[in-house]
């Protein structure tokens, strides 16, 4: 059985395979749909059920909530139609005009940035190129059908290179191969680009980053997109780490910051310890943009990290600095241990 899937307020319509979930028929019909992790827990692709109605397998609570679901609302990435449908979402005009590929690829590089931190640098076939936008991610398809998601760590304008920041999660499928066994000239398969996560460049709106661990990867491809884009609107970003050795490219950022003339850069340690010698901001990130920022109205903030960040941020950010919902964009982080309900 085939469903008709109606959104609002656009008025794209496309079609929904009986079992086949909201997210996966509109990005197979070319409607651009929020959406970040796919898997029910990071609540990227949040919208309201307005005609009709969906079961939703299995996701995070903190992503769609019951009091939520039962006044309509829906996680397109595990919502699978039981009737037509009109839904409610923001749809991306220019999200999906790169085409989604399976590729391989050879580890060219890699080089530990931190102690639990691991760039790894792909080399791509010589006759392909990936066609990404700063910000976007790809899955690694590893050998027992499991999936591993990364944000490219570098613009698409710099090289035939992408490159990733790992961090290493002991007991991690994926990671505990990057830190042991992994080695250069190793082949991996990916898919990509993925996700709905870039820079909105039909604005001139001064822009807030917020990263948080390895979170500052996509944000690192935003500022390189900035610059070769001589774009000229202010940028303020605001990097957060338990540690000061969280923040590993931290001489990066200041380098940003003593050359782009409209670029600031504000890092904030967490649980800094008396032999870190730490005399920067302290606390959370999120609020040491609100410290700065009692009003948000006319800004775009980019966020990535932690959920519990992301989260927290859109929540404060929305709630107690009259940011617009629409202009907060994010790219929540989410482990394995996330995906669990």
């Amino acid at each position: 059985m085939t469903f008709q899937v109606t959104v609002t307020p656009s008025g794209s319509q496309f079609s929904c395979e009986e079992g086949e979930t909201v997210l996966s028929a509109a990005l197979r019909a070319g409607v651009g749909l929020p959406y970040g992790c796919k898997n029910g827990a990071c609540g990227s692709c949040k919208g309201k059920i307005v005609e009709g109605s969906v079961t939703h397998g299995v996701h995070q609570q903190r992503a769609l909530s019951d009091a939520e679901e039962a006044e309509g609302g829906s996680l397109f990435c595990c919502a699978r139609p039981n009737s037509d449908l009109k839904i409610e979402a923001r749809e991306i005009v220019s999200g999906g005009d790169y085409p989604i590929k399976k590729m391989p690829s050879r580890v060219s590089k890699l080089e530990k940035l931190s102690h639990d931190v691991m760039l790894i640098s792909l080399q791509l076939p010589a006759n392909e190129r990936l066609q990404y936008r700063a910000g976007q991610y790809i899955e690694f398809m590893l050998r027992d059908g499991k999936r591993r998601s990364y944000s490219m760590a570098n613009a698409p304008h710099l090289d035939d290179q992408i490159t990733l920041h790992v961090r290493h999660m002991p007991g991690g499928l994926f990671t505990d191969q990057v830190f042991s066994t992994m080695k250069e000239r190793d082949i991996l398969r990916f898919e990509g680009p993925q996700g709905t996560f870039f820079l909105r460049e039909d604005s001139n709106k001064p822009i807030i980053l917020l990263a948080s661990g390895t979170g500052f990867a996509p944000i690192k491809a935003l500022v390189e997109q900035l610059i070769h884009t001589e774009s000229t609107r202010p940028v303020t970003l605001y990097w957060g780490g338990r540690r000061p050795e969280d923040l590993y490219m931290n001489s990066l950022c200041e380098e940003w910051a003593a050359t782009l003339p409209n670029f600031k850069y504000v890092p904030v340690v967490s649980d800094a310890q008396p032999e870190d010698g730490w005399t920067g901001r302290t606390g959370f990130v999120h609020r040491a943009v609100m410290e700065d920022h009692a009003e948000l109205l006319n800004y775009q903030v980019y966020a990535c990290g932690a959920p519990i960040v992301v989260d927290s941020a859109k929540f404060d950010f929305t709630a107690m600095c009259q940011l617009p919902a629409e202009e907060f964009y994010a790219d929540s982080f989410t482990s394995e241990a996330d995906l669990v309900a």
